[in-house]
């Protein structure tokens, strides 16, 4: 590489990470705290066509008690429970809403117009603080839940992502699915659901982000008004969880009676979302993202996931192909040291994919995974080098690596 190209290649990642960290800085928003403890973030935006409001909870379905897994999940459908409460968003609004449950948090993500901006606060605000939780609308979620749930139990993408988490994680929460199981589930009650609804829905359990076309002033007293009400958690609960034991790295083949390519898994324990080695694990996930491409082109699917939790989670390299997949991939993958043009590419490529974040998810990330600030996360991407990517590469090759492979059940001889 010429000294020129060095030169304009440098400048160019300097310009990403330079957009990226004002992005983050110059999108500071107006903070407040309700006196029940709910913090209040807001961006008003009059060029905005549209008003959205989130409410993250930062308790997720890693809270889920052993033998009840889905429960959280159920919690976050209790909110909105029937079809019309979902599409009066829409209809009526002129918007939308998504409910998101995952380990590490619930989220309702609503929009509308913006002269709807109090019906839409209202209609959450009800959600949030007095769900829908009675015997009747927990046995139909149920009974909805049960019908999704054996649709996936047959797909093997959802059978190898599950038998690779739980040979990793075991009983761990991460270990256990976030939907449940057709068994799991068939067993939640109204009442579990109102338990973990006194538990963990509490208001000082919780960010509201409020962004797009209203008037800042207006939108405080709304929110005081509206979400003022809404009860405090008796107690939270912390995120402590009894580390996993290590897992068993013996192949495990699981049947399924689908006719598509073999399903591979290869996953080994990663970082956490607080860590300081997260950005470095980031980066780390596009450079063997590239590198199993490369050495998998037949391959109809094929994916790296770091999956970063509250605690410690996963890097997980999926690939279905008809062709023979090596048992020892991810050793293979992770052996070879990082050149500077795989990080570059892999630098550029996770500073161009944090440019397309919404900044009030960068604000949510701070109170649920406990950062210290949006800043000083950008600056970790920011300053990351090779030098860190390979030593979390050679971190990361110390950990034990489960393998799973799911195929057509005449092929299968399940491990116990």
């Amino acid at each position: 590489m010429t000294s020129r190209n060095l030169i304009l290649k440098i400048a160019a990642f300097s310009l990403i990470a330079c957009c990226v960290t004002q992005a983050v800085a110059q999108s500071n928003p107006r903070q407040e705290r309700l006196l029940n403890g709910l913090k209040i973030l807001m961006w008003p935006d009059p060029a905005a066509d549209k008003v959205t409001i989130k409410v993250r909870i930062h308790s997720g379905t890693s809270f889920d008690p052993q033998g009840k897994e889905g429960l959280m999940a159920l919690l976050s459908e209790s909110f909105f429970p029937t079809e019309a409460s979902r599409d009066f968003f829409k209809e009526d609004l002129g918007g939308s809403l998504s409910v998101t449950a995952n380990y590490d948090f619930i989220q309702i993500s609503a929009s509308g117009k913006p002269d709807e901006f109090l019906t839409l606060l209202e209609a959450i605000s009800a959600a949030v603080s007095s769900p829908t939780i009675d015997k009747e609308t927990t046995s139909k979620l149920v009974a909805s839940r049960l019908t999704k749930l054996k649709e996936l139990e047959l797909d093997p993408v959802y059978i190898a992502d599950g038998a690779a988490s739980q040979r990793l994680f075991g009983t761990f929460p991460y270990g256990r699915p976030e939907l449940g199981t057709s068994e799991s589930v068939g067993k939640l009650t109204f009442a579990d659901v109102l338990e973990a609804k006194q538990r963990f829905l509490g208001s000082d359990n919780a960010t509201v982000a409020i962004s797009g076309k209203f008037d800042a002033t207006l939108g405080f007293r709304a929110a005081r008004r509206y979400l003022g009400s809404w009860i405090k958690s008796d107690r939270l609960v912390p995120s402590t969880f009894r580390q996993p034991d290590a897992p068993d790295t013996k192949l495990i083949t699981v049947s399924t009676t689908s006719d598509s390519a073999p399903h591979s898994r290869f996953a080994l324990r990663g970082v956490a979302r607080n860590e300081k080695d997260f950005a470095a694990s980031d980066l780390l996930e596009a450079v063997l993202d590239a590198r199993v491409r490369q050495n998998t082109a037949n391959a109809s699917v094929v994916y790296v996931a770091n999956e970063a939790h509250i605690l410690p989670g996963s890097l997980v390299v999926g690939v279905t192909s008809a062709d023979e997949v090596p048992a020892n991939l991810v050793q293979l993958l992770l052996a070879k040291p990082i050149t500077g043009s795989e990080f570059d590419v892999a630098r550029s490529k996770v500073l161009s994919d944090r440019q397309k974040f919404a900044v009030d998810e960068y604000w949510l990330d701070i109170d649920t995974y406990k950062l210290t600030s949006t800043a000083d996360e950008q600056k970790a991407f920011d300053s990351a080098t090779l030098a860190d990517v390979q030593r979390v590469a050679e971190r990361l090759a110390k950990n034990p690596i489960v393998a799973v492979t799911v195929v057509k059940a005449e092929k299968a001889v399940t491990a116990n």
